[in-house]
């Protein structure tokens, strides 16, 4: 039998172009509808109700309703800005800023919108949820239309930011044809955050999440300091002191119960942390002084290995035989790199020693630095958490946050260096890859002393009397 889909020889193929008809608008209509059924499902129950019940009854429920939210909200706004706040924001804003005409108008003005070139329909990307967790801040879902990737909307987001009248758009791929898209409408930060208050009970510090601020969310800015290593960069005032004594805080009991030993490197002499001295186990403001600390400290280390060797353990729990050891070295680079060349060789050799090892031997290492950079910092890529806060250059923040952070939205080196803006940075989120900005909390001398008073585990040092040298002669001559 012939096969009718064989063609003769020395003839073309036969084949069907796809037709130039756009779909039909009643067929988009229901596509569209069977995505937004609440279009539907709302007016529907709102029919049924006043058919059921009556307009009077509709209308005083809806209005008590309203009354509600509204009595909520000013009775009790934590809980209202926690449970409905997001939600009624986060409606409201799709269907007013990121639906319809304007949102297509939007993208069309910055080129992210693809003509069909067969049936000339512009194709939208398309929001799929829109989430607005605080005031500031909207994060919308987007399916991209085919051609698009993540470099095509990466290029357009200061387009996009202008066009959205935002501050900042953060964009990050998080599936197969779908991005992230973080807009920043208004700075988040127009308040100083106040220190973290000292837990009155050891069981109410949380070593995996020290709440040490607030991020652009409107939540509690935490940091890990169990089981990982920490860099913090950031130019001379941008708040790294923030960073030093907001976690000591939040831990305070367990620095006095000593199942935290902190440990502490201050190669400015002591001019930022001599006034917290009474808490620390160890205390170098030499580089002699920190290369014998930084011994001391691999040396516990590995009498923890052999240890864990001898019971078969992998992870060592905090506790008063094994307590956790926290080092934290100010201005890390006299360490690594400006202080003397055999100095710095061997500080480098006991860093890379400990930051590769001691994690799970409950060691905890965090540097402070100004220039994050490779020739500065060798020992960098060893540091599993990275925080940026303000900094120079806008190579630093790829430096720290890894590559492209910057094009998704950490635009650190743009956070002024005032007081005003002191504290402020970004992190990445572990789990969407999007940068996040925060504010640490500020700390001053008065909420360091108290630390020092409920925490500290030397005692002050005796006070020497005055001399009274009139008082004393007239007591000898007596």
């Amino acid at each position: 039998m012939r096969n009718p889909t064989r063609h003769r020889p020395g003839t073309r193929p036969q084949t069907m172009r796809a037709s130039s008809r756009p779909q039909g608008a009643e067929w988009r209509a229901l596509l569209w509808l069977a995505r937004h059924p609440l279009f539907v499902l709302v007016p529907a129950a709102l029919v049924w109700a006043m058919t059921a019940c009556g307009p009077a009854a509709v209308a005083l429920a809806a209005g008590s309703l309203a009354l509600g939210l509204l009595v909520w909200s000013r009775v009790h706004p934590a809980t209202f800005d926690r449970l409905a706040a997001p939600t009624l924001r986060a409606q409201r804003r799709r269907w007013t800023a990121y639906a319809g005409r304007r949102w297509a108008a939007t993208l069309a003005d910055c080129d992210l919108v693809r003509e069909n070139r067969r049936t000339g329909r512009a194709a939208v990307p398309r929001v799929l949820r829109v989430r607005s967790a605080s005031p500031s801040i909207d994060t919308l879902y987007v399916r991209m239309v085919r051609g698009q990737d993540l470099r095509t909307w990466t290029e357009r987001a200061d387009a996009l930011a202008e066009a959205l009248i935002a501050h900042r758009v953060a964009i990050t791929r998080i599936r197969p044809a779908v991005l992230a898209i973080v807009v920043e409408r208004e700075l988040p930060f127009d308040h100083v955050i106040p220190a973290p208050e000292i837990p009155s009970d050891p069981a109410d510090v949380d070593l995996g999440a020290l709440d040490v601020g607030d991020n652009e969310h409107g939540q509690p800015f935490t940091i890990r300091v169990r089981g990982t290593h920490g860099l913090v960069a950031g130019a001379s005032g941008a708040g790294k002191s923030s960073l030093i004594w907001s976690p000591l805080r939040a831990m305070g009991p367990l620095i006095r119960d000593r199942l935290v030993r902190a440990s502490m490197i201050d190669l400015k002499g002591g001019a930022e942390t001599q006034r917290g001295a009474r808490l620390f186990s160890r205390y170098a403001t030499t580089a002699a002084e920190a290369l014998r600390l930084l011994a001391e400290v691999r040396d516990e280390m590995k009498r923890r290995q052999d240890h864990m060797r001898e019971h078969g353990l992998r992870t060592l729990d905090v506790c008063a035989e094994s307590p956790l050891e926290l080092v934290q070295i100010d201005e890390m680079a006299m360490l690594t790199a400006y202080g003397d060349r055999a100095d710095v060789r061997e500080a480098l050799r006991l860093l890379a020693e400990i930051l590769t090892q001691g994690r799970a031997c409950g060691i905890s290492v965090w540097g402070y630095v100004q220039e994050p950079s490779k020739d500065v910092v060798d020992v960098r890529e060893l540091f599993p958490t990275r925080i940026c806060l303000g900094v120079t250059a806008a190579s630093h923040v790829d430096m720290v946050l890894g590559d492209g952070a910057r094009e998704r939205g950490a635009l650190a080196d743009e956070i002024p260096g005032d007081p005003r803006h002191a504290g402020i940075g970004f992190v990445i989120d572990t789990g969407s890859r999007l940068p996040v900005r925060f504010r640490a909390a500020y700390v001053d001398d008065r909420e360091i002393d108290e630390l020092v008073e409920r925490c500290a585990i030397h005692p002050p040092p005796a006070q020497v009397l005055p001399l009274h040298p009139e008082r004393d002669a007239d007591e000898g001559a007596a």
